[in-house]
């Protein structure tokens, strides 16, 4: 797709120049090893880094764990409510059978006296005097019939108290093994928790055994594209600064338009096809031919080279400063330059002039053609282009694609052409978008889901966003909406969001995991570790406060979200933790 015939780029000890004219150049461009355009991007890639089945299968196993502390959870609150309610009857029988005692021993008392009055004679019980004072057989027959009546219903009260006191003793020794019962039954359970937790807590350690191991795969990935970066600026500035010293002030594109016109001591540079190029041209200095840019793309370049490290962020529109999408990029690059370019990939694919031979600040529609036109980058030279690039989750220096995925080269300096029809993805899959997968959107409560081609947890600062507060980061358009949300939050409150958490490393996960296996998500699966979640204090977390309803109300407006599961019986009450459900 790049050209090497006659005027193709030459990257010669890391300057970007062209042949001398008439020379034939067929060979790849000369690079020096391990520096600047054209090095090879560092294997693997972040994604292909987490690949690992070790690491697959212990968040398999951690899952399975949850499932089951969750499952037992659930047991030992029931049984903790069974031995409560045992308790109770418990006590409940022992102050029944308390007061059957009570009742049992005042009828014994009675029955006492009354004996003891028998024997003494004396004035208890009435009944007794009665009979001794009687007058004749008539009244003594008369008084000891009552004596016997009063006898039999003393004798009837004790049967019937201790009757009661029977009964009180058998319930509290039904309540009792009840009570005991259930003990065991939640002892088992706890048992059977604590060996969960242990099994998690060993999970959660050999997790973080593997995820040390490729972490520092990661590490060393960031720091060779950032070295990758940083020789491609340099690389840049030393063509700049050698147009600069020979003098050379880049000509408007309006008088590169036509190779048969150029400004004076300027040759155009011919196609692979024979043909004189639009947009650019050549001069001779020293022996040696310069590449002639046009100014716009001169300063869309340095814009772009400026951005190299700052995070990449999903959807249309990611036009920066703070981080940019793969078509957002362009359409900021080439604006700072004083051209204006659609801001969606096919729409730029539609109307910019198409070349055949790449030259730097071109642009490369990328596909493949099944995918539709998902992407676009910013040409370097013949091999590498600069991209934000949503696998690598910023803006980064990348190799050019290769036949099977590039779709098509333009050239925004040029006079744009009518609409054209452009790719359109026909693989019925989920879309691709800048070189990673574009979800859909998704509902509240809904599982975040991957972005930027690295893991859950283990995702760069660099492709991250500060939200201003402490060290808290979000992935980019989540922190924009953040911040914008807070704004509004402060208008009715006078105080901003008050936040405690939000991006949570894999690490983090992993400790919270270990501390409170039942709670925690999953390491690995936490909306937090997808820098798309947070909690929040300052009221927000009191479910009928103020603050809470303010946010219910109006969040969602800026694409937070409270989950259902996280609101009043929802299942677990959580008004502090919110989401971006945002595009």
């Amino acid at each position: 797709m790049l050209g090497r015939a006659a005027g193709a780029l030459v990257l010669v000890a890391g300057l970007l120049t062209a042949p001398a004219a008439g020379a034939q150049s067929t060979d790849p461009p000369q690079v020096e090893a391990g520096v600047g355009p054209g090095v090879p991007p560092p294997d693997p890639r972040p994604g292909e880094a987490f690949a690992d089945p070790k690491v697959a299968e212990l968040q398999r196993t951690a899952t399975d764990v949850q499932r089951e502390l969750a499952d037992l959870a659930t047991h030992v609150q029931a049984a903790q409510t069974e031995v409560d309610a045992a308790t109770g009857r418990v006590a409940q029988a022992r102050g029944e059978r308390a007061a059957a005692d009570e009742v049992v021993a005042a009828r014994q008392a009675e029955v006492d006296d009354y004996t003891s009055a028998v024997y003494t004679a004396l004035s208890r019980p009435s009944e007794m005097q009665a009979v001794l004072t009687a007058t004749g057989p008539e009244d003594f027959l008369a008084r000891s019939e009552l004596i016997g009546r009063a006898r039999a219903d003393q004798d009837r009260q004790l049967s019937e108290a201790t009757s009661r006191q029977d009964g009180a003793i058998e319930a509290e020794n039904t309540a009792v093994a009840a009570e005991r019962t259930a003990a065991d039954r939640k002892a088992d359970l706890d048992r059977r928790t604590a060996d969960a937790a242990n099994r998690a807590a060993a999970v959660s350690s050999e997790l973080r055994g593997q995820v040390d191991d490729t972490n520092a795969a990661v590490v060393a990935q960031q720091q060779a594209q950032r070295e990758r970066n940083t020789q491609t600026a340099a690389n840049w500035r030393v063509y700049t600064d050698r147009l600069a010293a020979a003098g050379i002030v880049s000509p408007p594109a309006i008088a590169l338009s036509d190779p048969a016109r150029l400004p004076a001591n300027m040759q155009p540079i011919v196609s692979a096809d024979g043909t004189p190029q639009p947009g650019v041209a050549q001069v001779e200095v020293n022996g040696e031919r310069l590449l002639i840019l046009p100014a716009e793309t001169i300063k869309a370049v340095d814009t772009a080279v400026a951005a190299l490290g700052r995070p990449y962020v999903p959807g249309v529109g990611g036009e920066g400063p703070v981080a940019y999408s793969c078509d957002g990029l362009v359409r900021a690059a080439y604006a700072a330059g004083g051209i204006d370019v659609p801001g969606a990939v096919g729409e730029q694919m539609a109307v910019l002039t198409p070349v055949a031979d790449a030259r730097p600040g071109d642009v490369v529609f990328l596909g493949p053609a099944r995918l539709g036109a998902q992407g676009v980058g910013i040409v370097l030279d013949e091999r590498t282009m600069l991209a934000a690039d949503a696998r690598l989750a910023g803006v980064v220096v990348t190799d050019l694609p290769g036949p099977d995925t590039a779709l098509g080269i333009a050239r925004p300096s040029l006079a744009r052409r009518p609409p054209q029809p452009t790719p359109k993805a026909t693989d019925g899959g989920l879309p691709w978008r800048c070189g990673g997968v574009q979800l859909p959107p998704r509902g509240a409560g809904e599982a975040a889901g991957a972005w930027g081609g690295y893991p859950n947890g283990l995702i760069p600062s660099a492709a991250l966003c500060p939200l201003g507060v402490g060290s808290h980061l979000l992935r980019c358009d989540a922190a924009q909406a953040y911040q914008a949300l807070s704004q509004a939050f402060a208008f009715t409150f006078g105080h901003p969001l008050c936040i405690t958490d939000s991006y949570r490393t894999f690490a983090a996960q992993v400790r919270l995991y270990a501390v409170k296996p039942a709670l925690a998500a999953v390491p690995g699966t936490s909306n937090h570790g997808w820098g798309l979640a947070v909690d929040l204090c300052g009221g927000v977390q009191t479910a009928g406060s103020p603050e809470y309803a303010w946010m219910i109300a109006a969040a969602g407006r800026f694409g937070w979200s409270n989950p259902p599961w996280a609101r009043p019986g929802g299942g677990r009450a959580e008004p502090w933790h919110w989401e971006f459900i945002g595009a």
